[in-house]
């Protein structure tokens, strides 16, 4: 074989493990993106059974408390805000005024002991609760995928190759600096 060859083969050689090379990198961030999309789907569908209890439980209350007409007007404007919420940083933003509402509503409930003695508004409030945790659960899921995503991102020298095929930073799903406050309620 002549050198001219060799020096062919090996050009070749280093051209198709560099294409592994990108490959690998931009399957791993494909992996990494679907990851962040499969956990926010799982906090999508926690947030939409927590608002499809909504409705029950405000009615519930209804029939209770009707003169508590602000709270429960509240609880549905949370709701409908979370519904329509788009992105992690709206449906975090309505997700904590939901659960401010709620906390609100459940204050409210203390004052009327037929309520808290009602078998329909008790099986509300332990699946509203065993949904706060799986939600607390899936935020957790979800920030750590997109933490792990974005680090792949942002680290040399994937990000040459993330940013030459157009991949962008995941928002993480943050709590708003006023719902890490207590809930105050007060009676007026």
């Amino acid at each position: 074989m002549g050198t001219g060859l060799i020096a062919l083969l090996v050009v070749l050689g280093i051209i198709v493990v560099v294409a592994l090379w990108v490959v690998g990198m931009y399957n791993g961030l494909v992996r990494a993106r679907v990851r962040v999309k499969e956990a926010w789907s799982g906090i999508d569908v926690q947030l939409r059974r927590r608002a499809s209890l909504i409705p029950n439980l405000v009615e519930t209350v209804k029939g209770y408390a009707a003169h508590e007409r602000e709270v429960l007007e509240n609880v549905t404007r949370a709701r409908s805000a979370l519904q329509a919420a788009s992105g992690p940083a709206q449906a975090a933003v309505a997700d904590n005024m939901l659960t401010q509402a709620l906390g609100r509503l459940f204050a409210v409930a203390e004052a009327y002991p037929d309520l808290k003695a009602n078998q329909n508004f008790l099986e509300l409030q332990r699946e509203l609760t065993d949904t706060e945790d799986k939600i607390a659960y899936s935020r957790q899921f979800y920030n750590a995928n997109v933490s792990g995503y974005n680090q792949r991102l942002q680290t040399f020298p994937t990000v040459i190759i993330g940013r030459m095929f157009g991949f962008q930073d995941e928002e993480f799903y943050e709590t708003e600096p006023e719902a890490r406050a207590e809930v105050n309620v007060s009676f007026r």
